[in-house]
């Protein structure tokens, strides 16, 4: 049941002048939402911790923080220092000075939880007397005054993602976890530790809604004991794993300037449907130099399987949308059916009554572009747009329960523009893309390793399923996943995960990352190189 007053925050901050990015966005968003009051950022006195790292770590993290996750300054809109109020500790005698403090602040603002953005913790009286506790994210409890070493137990141990963490200190009553989610392994600790920060804003502003309107949640487990501050050969053993992953980037970076090397897929078919088609029986449509292929879709139409899918040649930096048409498991060319100034991809067609619509990827445009055919296969025109101004790509729109559902993957996002880690909902009135209504718990999906639309939805015997994108290992797309959700409303989403298709069903492959089906037949494209 939704609180009859605003949710009153307080945050435990590091600093009053050099707040980070991710800490500025917090107070940022926290200040614009009507359902918060940020009553106070209290300034702790002693907010690194006692962890020390040594030297070299220090000193590789700051070169490491300069060339590989250097971000422009966020400038609030909402939240300006001068007006709002700090309480600052001056040099506490312990920690039980601490807990006083902070318990009489809380006490007399009715603070409802505090945000920890500081490595210190505070005592477990305070979270004792907040109904909601006190918040903090996972990254915190691995740095110090010498930096971050989260991400480096995850890149070293070669781990297929990064987990971010939100957990609540009850005080006598424990630590929960809140939420949790996992995010492709970027190339280096610093550039990890950057994203997930940024990724952390919208995790905390999502649960914090749902706190406001008094549906919060816990989720079992997920907490690990932190790691320690690394130790000196771990820091060298590192420093040596990055400079051979940076070398290898940059050999790969020559070799598509000299169109010696390129991401390059191909696609599989066979018969079967989303819950029994075997990969492994599948036959390759292979690509050509003028022709690579991915982001399939299958259409069917007077008797015909047609194909449509992104389409780009060897060294191209823009796709279009070409279409062929099957006979037998062989692709026979029909032409270019949709070309823009602008990149183009996941050409998804669909039929509503008699007219039939392709909803490509746009996201160049900032916005979400429908078209309809005029002559099939081969004449579109621009139909309806949505989400102007947004960085939205993969989108599907589906009917289901009577309703009309467009699942985005926006990014939001301030330094790292990244499309495969939010899913939004938004309830519309179908094709023409008016009255978009968004989900109550936007976004719904967080995380690489499922957020990102894989391909068509499809409803089988009441079920309804979604394929997704497996985001990691440090590759986009990776793999396949098959969920099935469990419950779609405006109030309430749950899916789970029914299969995993990694690229392991043809030699040679290196990832998988899409899937469609019509009439028995079924197509899904895999990388050819990492």
């Amino acid at each position: 049941m939704e609180q009859d007053r605003p949710l009153r925050i307080g945050v435990l901050a590091g600093t009053k002048d050099a707040l980070e990015n991710w800490q500025l966005a917090i107070l940022d968003r926290i200040k614009a939402d009507k359902r918060f009051v940020l009553e106070t950022v209290i300034v702790h006195d002693r907010p690194e911790g006692e962890a020390r790292a040594s030297r070299l770590f220090r000193l590789q993290w700051q070169i490491e923080n300069r060339l590989l996750a250097r971000q422009p300054k966020y400038l609030p809109g909402t939240f300006q220092a001068q007006d709002q109020r700090f309480d600052v500790m001056h040099a506490m005698a312990d920690e039980a000075a601490r807990g006083n403090y902070v318990s009489r602040l809380a006490s007399e603002l009715g603070l409802d939880l505090i945000v920890r953005m500081t490595p210190a913790s505070l005592p477990a009286s305070v979270a004792n007397l907040l109904p909601l506790g006190v918040w903090s994210f996972n990254f915190l409890d691995e740095c110090s005054a010498d930096g971050s070493w989260f991400g480096y137990r995850d890149l070293l141990t070669k781990a297929p993602a990064t987990e971010l963490v939100l957990s609540a200190d009850r005080g006598a009553a424990g630590k929960v976890t809140i939420a949790a989610c996992s995010f492709n392994i970027k190339i280096s600790a610093a550039r990890n530790t950057a994203f997930i920060k940024e990724r952390a804003v919208t995790l905390l502003l999502r649960e914090l809604r749902k706190a406001a309107a008094g549906e919060l949640s816990t989720v079992p487990g997920r907490l690990r004991n932190p790691a320690p501050p690394p130790k000196l050969s771990t820091v060298m053993r590192y420093g040596a794993a990055l400079g051979l992953h940076l070398f290898e980037r940059a050999a790969a970076a020559a070799g598509r300037r000299m169109h010696l090397r390129a991401a390059v897929w191909t696609l599989y078919t066979g018969h079967g449907k989303i819950d029994d088609f075997d990969p492994s029986q599948s036959i390759e449509v292979p690509p050509t130099k003028d022709d690579i292929k991915a982001d399939p879709f299958l259409f069917e139409h007077e008797g015909n399987c047609y194909l449509f899918y992104e389409s780009y040649s060897t060294g191209g930096h823009k796709a279009h949308i070409s279409v062929g048409r099957f006979e037998d498991d062989r692709l026979v060319p029909v032409g270019i059916a949709l070309n823009c100034e602008h990149h183009l991809s996941y050409p998804y067609v669909f039929r509503d009554g008699d007219d039939i619509f392709m909803m490509p990827e746009t996201h160049a445009t900032k916005r979400v572009e429908i078209w309809r055919c005029v002559e099939f296969p081969l004449k579109w025109e621009l139909y309806s747009t949505a989400l102007e101004g947004r960085s939205a790509a993969d989108n599907m729109l589906v009917r289901h329960g009577g309703k009309w559902w467009l699942f985005s993957n926006l990014s939001d996002y301030h330094a790292y523009e990244d499309h495969c880690s939010e899913l939004y909902i938004y309830e519309v009135d179908g094709p023409d893309l008016k009255g978009l209504k968004p989900h109550r718990h936007n976004p719904v999906v967080l995380g690489s390793v499922a957020a990102r639309n894989g391909g068509r939805m499809f409803e089988r015997d009441g079920h309804l399923y979604r394929p997704s994108q497996r985001n990691t290992n440090g590759i986009y797309g990776y793999g396949l996943n098959i969920m099935e959700i469990d419950e779609l409303s405006p109030e309430a989403y749950r899916e789970r995960c029914v299969r995993v298709i990694t690229p392991d069903f043809k030699t040679g492959l290196h990832g998988c990352h899409h899937f469609d089906e019509a009439g028995g037949r079924y197509i899904l494209d895999a990388r050819l190189t990492a």
